[in-house]
């Protein structure tokens, strides 16, 4: 009896099947464009979470003055304890948008505007994503966007510098991949940029990093270094010509030299407790780099590098480190993954066709959001209620404020003890101002004097409402759910105030 040894042979694996087959990924795109750019937005644009930040509100005014005036401020017209005193309203671009819009359709038009922003956004990073990597890929990447910008999503001037970031490291991204320097003419993006919001900064980091890998590409030819470097000439050039000049170039610099921005919540040190899905993105992240190990430029690297460091030290900055990472690190995670792709669309005038469908339909959208009315909510950001009931004869006399509170007070013209133009109050305003808010009523007492304060208009929780409730003088005129509003007896008209409440 004889038996045969087989020859062992390694077993050969079946291939696996794409979860999206090549030849399916014009629908998909487009089915992910429909879905992520034009139907996604409008629906984050329209919950109230965009104005929880009383900035939105002095935003607006100060884009009123502007019209109104037909200049940008340079001195403080909102506060009586610093009018008078040089302000750089840097962001007087994206304020005026903002006020054109609120003027027109009130908090409906702000909603509008972010629905845009956001549109612009995601446009540019899935213009760009496409060419790059699979829907499978797209899908992943910018759903991990929105969910981690969802914390940022405001309607303030940083929203709308958003795309231009995009769209700048993008068109950047392109130039470096395909050998080419970019057209003096991208600076005039800058230029918008720098008079829309002090993130311009982020602008030249990109444009270092990129231009690094570029040079490094080239061997170090003295003719492509020579292009680069009048490139970034002229974008230094160009963010110079601002409203406020030298001042405005150097004020986000200034910003965050001061001492009390970590008492401010988007300043604050980024943490788990904060912010835990920027956290598990970036472990998730650094997880996927080490096991694909894709190869990044040095540039490139000291870019991520960077504006992690940034996002780490100021919660405000993980926006920026998203949008950039999504994407450098996407089309690294997903390999060739669009390489036997076809093309998007089958021809020039199907293209042409879709385009300006996309174009009339994001009109439409954001046309209906601006139509649809949009009512305020009431809380701490827009005090609404407390507003309205603010005594006739007491609005033209010095208040006292809290800090959130301040931006819908200016919107409603009345002059405030601070909002949220930290930089220009000054570190040790804000020391003070903290103390009293606090209860700290030495403190209170000597700004009394010195201001003539007449009333107080707090949080429910903030110490000093619970230190005036026992303080001769000084009487609860009004109370809700969200505040308190004190007034100073010897400075009602008539009968002493009786002490009200709102039914809660």
């Amino acid at each position: 009896m004889s038996t045969e040894i087989a020859e062992e042979r390694p077993l050969e694996r079946p291939a696996r099947e794409p979860l999206i087959r090549p030849q399916s990924y014009p629908f998909f795109d487009k089915l992910l464009f429909f879905v992520l750019v034009l139907c996604v937005p409008p629906f984050v644009g329209s919950h109230w979470d965009v104005f929880r930040d009383g900035d939105v509100s002095w935003h607006v005014a100060a884009g009123r003055w502007i019209m109104e005036h037909g200049r940008v401020p340079a001195l403080d017209p909102f506060s009586f304890t610093m009018g008078g005193k040089p302000w750089v309203a840097f962001e007087w671009g994206s304020e005026l948008i903002y006020a054109s819009a609120f003027n027109l359709f009130s908090f409906a038009g702000l909603a509008a505007v972010v629905t845009a922003a956001l549109m612009a956004l995601f446009a540019a990073m899935f213009w760009y994503l496409r060419k790059h990597v699979g829907p499978v890929a797209i899908l992943v990447a910018l759903a991990l966007a929105y969910v981690n910008l969802q914390p940022f999503i405001l309607a303030r001037p940083h929203l709308l510098a958003w795309p231009f970031l995009a769209l700048w490291t993008v068109l950047l991204l392109k130039c470096r991949e395909e050998g080419r320097v970019p057209s003096l003419w991208l600076a005039l993006l800058m230029f918008v940029w720098s008079n829309i919001h002090g993130s311009y900064f982020a602008g030249f980091i990109v444009a270092a990093a990129l231009s690094l890998d570029a040079v490094i590409e080239a061997k170090w030819n003295r003719k492509i270094i020579g292009r680069w470097f009048l490139f970034g000439v002229v974008i230094l050039v160009t963010t110079l010509v601002n409203a406020n000049g030298l001042a405005g170039f150097l004020h986000p610099i200034n910003i965050s030299n001061m001492e009390t921005l970590p008492e401010i919540g988007e300043w604050k040190a980024s943490s788990f407790h904060l912010t835990p899905l920027f956290f598990l993105m970036v472990l998730g992240a650094m997880g996927a780099l080490l096991i694909r190990r894709p190869k990044f430029g040095i540039g490139e690297i000291g870019l991520l590098l960077l504006t992690l460091v940034m996002a780490l030290m100021h919660l405000r900055h993980q926006s920026i480190f998203i949008i950039v990472a999504t994407l450098v690190v996407a089309p690294k995670l997903a390999g060739t993954g669009r390489a036997s792709a076809p093309a998007l669309f089958a021809s020039m005038k199907e293209r042409r066709l879709w385009c300006s469908a996309a174009a009339i339909a994001a009109l439409a959208i954001v046309g209906a959001r601006a139509a649809l009315p949009f009512p305020p909510d009431d809380n701490a950001q827009y005090p609404r209620v407390l507003i309205e009931h603010i005594p006739a004869e007491l609005r033209s006399k010095p208040v006292l404020n809290e800090y959130s509170m301040g931006g819908p007070l200016i919107l409603h013209e009345v002059k405030v003890f601070i909002d949220g133009r930290a930089d220009m109050y000054g570190d040790d305003y804000v020391r003070d101002y903290l103390k009293i808010v606090d209860g700290d009523m030495p403190r209170f007492n000597r700004v009394v004097e010195k201001y003539g304060i007449c009333w107080t208009m707090v949080r429910n929780v903030d110490g000093l409402a619970a230190a005036l409730d026992k303080t001769p003088g000084w009487k609860r005129y009004f109370s809700d759910r969200i505040g308190v509003i004190h007034v100073r007896e010897e400075c009602l008209a008539g009968p002493k105030a009786q002490g009200r409440s709102a039914a809660i």
